[in-house]
């Protein structure tokens, strides 16, 4: 015993250190497992659903083969009451389209005989044999023994069925139930046949059958038999023959069929014969019993390799999320759609007043946006990216947009050519033309773009030249145009490890030459003013000076000598002496120079070098930024101590003043006149001001991921709050800031009160306040759990609040004293994931909620928070808001092959004419409303950089508010277009079945 313990102790030592491998490997396979489940299980109820057609589908088939052949009658009574037991094969299923439909023929060709059990018989032998028994899987037979079933007296079915349409032949107005079918052969289910055969029997050889497949098309109408097609035999002649039957009786009995053939009487009943199911009897002998069912299992496992037509039916259930391919017909409460997302099915119950869901047409909504204001600006990892034109507007960029905001007259321009986020900026001398670079960014499959640099005209906004497509690596991290020859060529460093330097040809576009500059980081870029050969580059522990001659690049670094070298060189201007002036992360302001030649210690092959000339103390911390002034005056921005520097030409300190810490260091000047400036800030933030007055934020945003979004019921506000832990409200009508408050917490969500008084904030610890809009004080506080929350969602009276939790929780208020007071009223218990969304019913009473698991689960609140098991009896339900991304309203939103996190957010319009959608890829989307149908059109908008986390319409749906994640950047847009045409109205005249009907309002 101690030795099987050592050794199992000394097994589990050993296979530790691959237990993380093990387990990664064992979700894997789990997941897989599961997914597999899922098909499987799909492909066995649309295998059982058939099954139950076709056992539907027998007895009219013999009904018809009775219609045209009366002798076909007397074969089936005799083998029907010979031992009590039947031999007729049932019809097995398939979802294959087109079957073998034959021409209707006047004249019956001569067949191959076939048994009454379905079995494919030889030319007529006038010697009896054993008839085996048939082990389909629904019917089974007992075999027949030579004579048994009245041997001489019995008439064979002289055709053997190859194919049936079934059109014309009932009485008008006889109704039969039934399905449309036609009858084709599946590949390899004839060995499926001859395995049970073996298993069942233990026998030798058996005879091989034919099995038949039905697809189903549509509900049977009244319809009639065309024509029977038989095939001759090998032999060619007209007879047939049967032991102990004359040539001539049969011969008469084939003329009968024969004339039969042309006109055909109606249909008549016969009797239904009992059969005799042993699938549904108890089985004797247990063990035979077990192999049986395992044989079963295994037969149903191989159904999609089995049938073509149902492994491709399957492929397009999982394929493709919502498409036509997943729709599974109707259920016995109503008609439902089901979608897959990443393998999990989803039923989407369709509402009552849609009578013909195929005929419903999607449409791109009349309704567009236009980009109407842009919140932000990306200073806390960007450098000179601020620049003041002759206009009177500023340049600068967040996201994917350039902004051109004029600071007097409060208006913005954009220029929204790029395609991912924009990294760096520069002005050419003309004060005109601007030179703009973007990162590589991704597309939808993880594909990486190419970034490019754009030379446009900020007066017209039309771009003039697109720059090194497919040249750069990464992204454009720096670019600056040359001065002495009027900005005829552009200076570029991509971020590729190597931090390519190359010249470009504005004019041309064309490149004029290229080199490696170092592995370091490199933070700028510029031109000399009097020498366009000359190019200094700075960053990471250098300053490199470049000369540029016949397209060839020589490097020389700067030497430090006896002073400190620093971590980082992190800007630099030219004096108009022409000596450069750099700022370092020691706070220090270092002018450089050029020195002769040392030939005394280096000997002749010595060259000139460039020095250090001098140091002079600027800031505490780093010195971020150089501007230069007209009269050779320099300012300086530092970043520890948030000073900004006015310096003589001489490096002498003139005027100085300090930037309010809650906008953070100093990023980058630009001037204004003189006098005035503008700063950009690292915490998102561009000051307006003087030395004298003081400096005042024109321009603020979020420094951090954003996620909470709401908009107020009745002005036009809303309220963002993110990573940063800033709460703002926000003013659409005057594009301003009204107020901001930092928290102890990130917030996550948030919603205004229908009163309008007060807002609720989720937090990223699972504690929640309430705060005054007007001033600002925390008027309720409360904590549901440890997770953080997900959704924060007011009643439509104000007299509930639901709270959604990462801890799978819904937590449900009592309202009251105008959103004051808060007191628990339940808890909605039953999801297995994480709460994304949820909107309340226009009753107030009922919840719609979605899950991180892709559940769809409603909610009586009245009755006590309970789970309503039912969810057909909520799809007529009217919703006070849509914000779920999962339903049946919704479904059209997602695109092919979605994965279930690629939609973060939606929100429909108060119209409910229109829903707008908020993606994984950097878009929003404008969808009309509703939208159940897969592959719906939409209005597709660029301008984030990141994914968009959340969109919401204001209080008159007059804009559409998005938030950008790492981007930091609000996007407001302006509603335009639309008609009068209500959505409930538009859903029930398409889904009219009148040909005339009007359908869905156009774009």
């Amino acid at each position: 015993m101690n030795s099987s313990t050592n050794s199992l102790d000394d097994v589990s030592a050993d296979s530790s250190a691959e237990f993380g491998d093990r387990a990664s490997m064992m979700e894997v396979r789990l997941q897989a497992q599961e997914d597999e489940i899922t098909l499987l299980k799909s492909s066995l109820a649309d295998a059982l659903r058939r099954i139950r057609l076709h056992d539907q589908l027998l007895p009219l088939l013999k009904q018809q083969l009775i219609a045209v052949n009366p002798g076909a009658a007397r074969v089936l009574n005799q083998v029907c009451c010979s031992d009590g037991c039947t031999s007729i094969r049932k019809l097995s299923s398939s979802s294959a389209v087109d079957g073998i439909r034959h021409a209707a023929t006047s004249q019956l060709s001569d067949s191959i005989v076939t048994n009454a059990n379905g079995h494919i018989g030889n030319p007529m032998s006038t010697e009896p044999r054993l008839r085996p028994a048939t082990l389909d899987r629904s019917t089974q037979t007992d075999p027949i023994l030579p004579g048994q079933d009245g041997g001489e007296d019995r008439v064979p079915l002289p055709t053997c069925v190859q194919s049936l349409n079934l059109e014309d032949a009932l009485l008008p107005g006889q109704p039969v139930e039934g399905t449309r079918a036609k009858l084709h052969r599946v590949p390899g289910m004839e060995e499926e046949d001859e395995e049970q055969d073996e298993d069942e029997e233990g026998a030798g050889e058996q005879e091989k059958e034919l099995s038949w497949t039905s697809s189903v098309e549509e509900p049977i109408q009244p319809t009639t038999i065309r024509g029977i097609q038989r095939e001759d035999f090998q032999d060619g002649s007209g007879s047939l023959e049967e032991p102990g039957s004359a040539s001539g009786s049969v011969r008469t009995l084939d003329q009968n069929l024969s004339s039969r053939c042309g006109s055909l009487a109606p249909i008549q009943e016969v009797q239904k014969l009992p059969l005799v199911r042993r699938n549904s009897e108890k089985l004797g002998n247990p063990e035979r019993q077990r192999k049986r069912l395992d044989k079963k299992a295994a037969s149903s496992a191989n159904l999609l390799t089995r049938s073509p037509s149902l492994e491709n039916r399957a492929k397009e259930l999982i394929a493709s999320a919502g498409s036509p391919g997943s729709r599974r017909g109707t259920y016995s409460q109503g008609q439902s759609i089901k979608m897959f997302i990443r393998g999990r099915p989803i039923t989407m119950y369709i509402p009552s007043n849609i009578q013909n869901y195929e005929d419903l047409k999607m449409e791109p909504p009349s309704e567009r946006l236009e980009l109407d204001w842009v919140y932000g600006y990306r200073g806390r990892d960007c450098r000179a990216n601020l620049y003041f034109l002759p206009t009177g507007e500023a340049v600068y960029f967040i996201a994917c947009v350039i902004v051109l905001y004029h600071i007097n007259n409060r208006a913005q321009r954009h220029y929204r050519k790029h395609t991912d986020c924009v990294r760096c900026l520069t002005l050419h001398p003309d004060k005109v033309r601007v030179a703009s670079g973007q990162t590589a960014g991704v597309d939808k499959d993880g594909k990486p773009l190419q970034p490019c640099v754009h030379i446009w005209d900020s007066t017209s906004l039309v771009t003039l030249q697109q720059i090194g497509l497919g040249t750069f690596q990464r992204g454009v991290g720096s670019v600056a145009f040359s001065f002495a020859d009027s900005g005829a060529f552009l200076c570029v460093i991509d971020d590729s490890n190597e931090h390519m330097l190359s010249v470009w040809d504005c004019n041309k576009g064309t490149k004029h030459a290229e080199v490696k500059s170092t592995n370091e980081a490199v933070f700028a870029v510029e031109f000399n003013p009097s020498d366009s050969t000359n190019i200094i580059t700075c960053g990471k522990s250098h300053v490199y000076f470049w000369t540029l001659s016949a397209g060839q690049f020589t490097k020389k670094q700067g030497i430090f000598g006896k002073y400190k070298k620093p971590k980082f060189i992190q800007c630099f201007v030219f004096s108009l002496t022409g000596d450069v002036l750099t700022g370092d992360s020691e706070g220090n302001i270092l002018t450089w120079g050029k020195s002769a030649a040392d030939i005394k210690t280096l000997g002749k092959g010595a060259k000139e070098t460039f020095q250090i000339m001098r140091q002079t103390r600027a800031h505490e911390g780093s010195v971020f930024t150089l501007c230069t002034l007209q009269g050779g005056a320099l300012l300086s921005g530092g970043g520890k101590d948030r000073k900004i520097i006015r310096w003589s030409a001489d490096l002498a300190p003139e005027r100085e003043c300090e930037i309010p810490e809650k906008f953070g260091a100093v990023r980058t000047i630009a001037d204004v006149d003189g006098e005035e400036l503008l700063v950009g800030t690292t915490r998102n933030a561009i000051l307006r001001g003087t030395f004298t007055d003081g400096f005042v934020a024109i321009v603020q945003g979020h420094v951090d991921e954003m996620w909470g979004l709401a908009t107020h019921p009745s002005q036009n506000i809303f309220l963002t709050c993110g990573h940063d832990r800033q709460v703002c409200l926000w003013n659409t009508e005057e594009h301003k800031l009204d107020w901001c408050i930092s928290l102890e917490e990130y917030g996550l969500c948030a919603d205004f009160c229908p009163n309008g008084s007060v807002v609720s904030v989720g937090l990223s610890t699972g504690r929640w306040m309430v705060l005054d809009l007007l001033t600002r004080d925390v008027v309720s506080e409360s904590i549901d759990g440890n997770e953080q929350l997900s959704v924060m969602r007011y009643s439509p009276d104000g007299s509930f609040l639901a709270v959604g939790s990462h801890d799978n929780f819904i937590y449900i208020y009592n309202v009251t004293e105008i959103g004051r007071r808060y007191t628990r009223f339940g808890k909605c218990n039953g999801h297995s994931s994480f709460i994304t969304h949820l909107d309340w019913s226009k009753d107030g009473k009922y919840i719609m909620s979605n899950s991180g698991d892709y559940e769809i689960l409603y909610w009586d609140i009245a009755a006590g928070c309970k789970l309503l098991r039912n969810r057909f009896d909520s799809k007529d339900r009217a919703w006070a808001s849509y914000t779920c991304v999962l339903g049946f309203h919704v479904m059209g939103v997602w695109l092919e092959g979605s994965d279930g996190t690629d939609i973060n957010a939606l929100c429909r319009s108060h119209s409910e004419r229109v829903v707008a959608v908020a993606d994984d890829f950097c878009k929003v989307h404008l969808f009309q409303y509703p939208c159940p149908k897969p592959k719906a059109p939409s209005h597709k908008y660029d301008g984030h950089g990141s994914h968009v986390t959340n969109v919401c319409f204001t209080h008159s749906d007059s804009h559409l508010l998005s938030m950008g994640g790492k981007d930091t950047c609000i996007l407001q847009w302006k509603v335009i277009g639309g008609g009068v045409v209500d959505s409930r109205e538009r859903l029930t005249s398409a889904s009219s079945t009148s040909t005339s009907s009007p359908e869905p309002a156009t774009s």
